[in-house]
């Protein structure tokens, strides 16, 4: 499935060293409705996108220096299995 990942820096004082805090936003690509929300860090979602798609290292690279921004970061239209897409939480019921 084909969605975009909108970052935002959250207020999380749990992470771990070298992480920042985020709260991710998943949205399908194709405009439908059907957002879904996650906590996570910068570490978690690089090692993820890393592992489970086949974006370029620079796209990879500007996203990371893209997280730290009080902007947050985007990634439009990346392509994610459904499995991982359920490990996220975002096919629970």
């Amino acid at each position: 499935m084909r969605v975009n990942l909108i970052t935002r820096p959250a207020d999380d004082p749990q992470s771990g060293p070298g992480t920042i805090p985020l709260s991710l936003t998943i949205r399908p690509a194709c405009g439908l409705p059907g957002d879904y929300e996650c906590p996570t860090d910068s570490a978690a979602l690089l090692r993820l996108l890393r592992r489970q798609t086949d974006l370029p290292a620079y796209v990879l690279q500007n996203f990371e220096r893209d997280l730290g921004t009080p902007l947050g970061a985007r990634l439009l239209g990346v392509d994610l299995s459904d499995s991982v897409l359920t490990d996220i939480g975002y096919f629970i019921d």
